[in-house]
């Protein structure tokens, strides 16, 4: 009986673990312009223009005020989510190749004030 308790809570920690790593980390939430798209902790995610497709180029001071949305080393690329190497030999989740990040003004879910600052950010949308 010891062993079937045992074998039934390994089965639930591999599976819970396997569903940890099947979908990356962002979810949709609303904004003042319509739904967004949000990291674990529901801040919402932007894109860069000075990107490219699979490629960040906000590193540096860029980064502190921008934080990539890191993809841990096991992680999986699932449907228009991606993983792509940074420079500095992190990763980073990425939708349609484009690289996702973080604002540090933004305080709370929903926030979006980083959209459009200097002419490069975007909100990422679903």
């Amino acid at each position: 009986m010891t062993s079937v308790k045992f074998l039934s809570v390994l089965a639930a920690a591999a599976l819970a673990a396997t569903a940890a790593f099947a979908a990356p980390p962002v979810k949709e939430v609303e904004s003042a312009k319509g739904k967004v798209l949000a990291g674990e902790n529901d801040m919402t995610l932007y894109t860069f223009k000075k990107d490219a497709k699979g490629v960040s180029n906000c590193y540096d001071d860029c980064a502190k005020n921008w934080p990539p949305l890191m993809a841990a080393g096991d992680a999986k690329a699932d449907g228009a989510y991606s993983i792509i190497d940074r420079k500095d030999g992190t990763k980073q989740w990425a939708k349609d190749g484009m690289p996702l990040y973080f604002w540090v003004k933004d305080t709370k879910a929903g926030d979006i004030t980083g959209d459009g600052v200097g002419g490069n950010w975007d909100l990422a949308k679903p």
